[in-house]
């Protein structure tokens, strides 16, 4: 009777863990689906009108064909390379504080609770923010106030990506390091960190990808910009709100650069992450 009860059981759970399993694939190829159908879409409309132009040239007067989104390109980059550089320190820093100097305090798990909170808040609120604390009070648009919103929405991702990695490295190498004799930063720069920098460097482009491809928070602070610029303290274009501006504008010409943009912005950050990736694994395996 045993025997039978547990054949049945087995049984039972078989056929539950095939259901599961078929949902569960089922869900994912659902979701697949709408990914590879927005990539072709990309591609099919975006590499027709992909050329070096795009890259090269600076746009023409509405309505004229021809020209590029140069502009839209270089203040892109200037834009995320500066909330990089604000952001990657600040959240890493974040992240050893909250595992490191304060893992048994009160304060800092209610601010790591905090930190969770923003992770999920709108990037609309946060450039609503920096509108309010940089643009107003400056009396114009500026570069440097959409690489501050943007780092405002990285620094989070990357504070608790490295929070939760550390907090993974075993104590007994924390031991070990003061067994010796060293230091608390010692032992976080010569033990903690090493032990945990793969993960800290997904956290940073995981970071990085939450950023890429922002819209919102740089229409209230970059805005935009017709022409070059290098100067962050100006109002400066941005690839994502150029696209946007040019998706919803009454010309041929410019939704076909808007597509080539899109294209561009699509693949190019694609790349960037294979190849972080293809780094983060070589440090795995000969780090």
């Amino acid at each position: 009777m045993v025997t039978e009860d547990l054949k049945r059981n087995l049984a039972r759970r078989k056929i539950m863990n095939f259901i599961m399993l078929f949902l569960s694939a089922l869900t994912a190829l659902y979701g697949l689906l709408w990914l590879f159908w927005i990539l072709i879409d990309v591609v099919s409309n975006g590499i027709r009108y992909l050329n070096l132009d795009l890259i090269l040239q600076d746009p023409t007067p509405p309505g004229v064909e021809g020209g590029g989104l140069r502009h839209a390109f270089v203040g892109h980059f200037i834009i995320t390379t500066l909330a990089t550089l604000i952001g990657v320190p600040i959240g890493v820093g974040a992240g050893l504080f909250f595992a490191e100097y304060g893992r048994h305090s009160r304060i800092v798990r209610y601010l790591r609770s905090v930190t969770d909170i923003i992770v999920s808040f709108p990037s609309i609120v946060v450039g609503t923010l920096v509108y309010a604390l940089m643009v107003k009070p400056a009396g114009h648009f500026m570069g440097i106030s959409g690489s501050v919103a943007l780092a405002l929405l990285m620094i989070p991702v990357i504070a608790i990506t490295t929070d939760e990695i550390l907090r993974l490295v075993p104590d007994s190498l924390r031991e070990a390091g003061y067994a010796l004799g060293a230091y608390r930063w010692q032992v976080i720069k010569d033990i903690t960190i090493p032990a945990a920098k793969r993960g800290i460097l997904t956290g940073v482009i995981l970071g990085i990808a939450r950023i890429a491809g922002e819209t919102a928070p740089l229409l209230f602070t970059a805005f935009n910009s017709n022409f070059l610029s290098f100067n962050p303290l100006e109002a400066m274009a941005s690839l994502t709100v150029t696209i946007f501006q040019y998706a919803m504008g009454p010309y041929k010409e410019w939704h076909g650069q808007a597509w080539a943009a899109a294209f561009v912005l699509t693949f190019g950050t694609l790349i960037f992450f294979i190849t972080a990736k293809a780094l983060v694994h070589g440090i795995r395996r000969y780090g």
